[in-house]
């Protein structure tokens, strides 16, 4: 039987991988290119998605509960790299040379999977409004549902 916290970690994955989505659909239809910051929040955004997967389907409440406090923890990573994005980044000339930049060119993403995690833009141009609120700021948003929605998760008492 499917527990409640499975399904909150069901629902943050779907969450988590409909913001990549968007995200890839903004770049590549409506040319919005990114910038090193956004492309961190879409790394996070799988990430978190893949952990919340293995969670809502693995199996045994210390599984879900674990999954569900990596979630949280990951999603406030999340809003951190967005807020930074918002109120820093997208103020600078260019975000080259920043924990962003170096992390995401680094590891190797960015060269490698380069229609995902490439880095084409500098945060002041990616500085783009969707529905009269900045990109990052929604991104910001999603980041805060999840971490809400994983807190049940991480500290739920119901059995497996």
């Amino acid at each position: 039987m499917t527990t409640r916290s499975e399904h909150l970690l069901r629902l943050i994955a779907l969450l988590c991988f409909g913001a990549v989505g968007v995200a890839l659909v903004s770049q590549h239809v409506f040319d919005m290119p990114p910038c090193a910051w956004c492309v961190l929040q879409r790394l996070i955004y799988l990430v978190i998605g893949v952990v919340a997967l293995v969670g809502g389907f693995g199996g045994g409440r210390v599984l879900t509960r674990i999954a569900g406090a990596l979630t949280a923890l990951l999603a406030v990573a999340g809003v951190a790299a967005a807020w930074y994005q918002h109120s820093v980044a997208a103020n600078m000339l260019s975000c080259d040379q920043t924990f962003a930049d170096r992390f995401m060119t680094g590891i190797g993403l960015e060269g490698n999977v380069p229609w995902v995690f490439g880095i084409f833009a500098t945060c002041m141009d990616a500085k783009v409004q969707v529905l009269g609120l900045e990109y990052a700021l929604w991104s910001l948003a999603l980041f805060v549902v999840m971490f809400f929605m994983a807190l049940p998760v991480a500290f739920s008492r119901a059995r497996a």
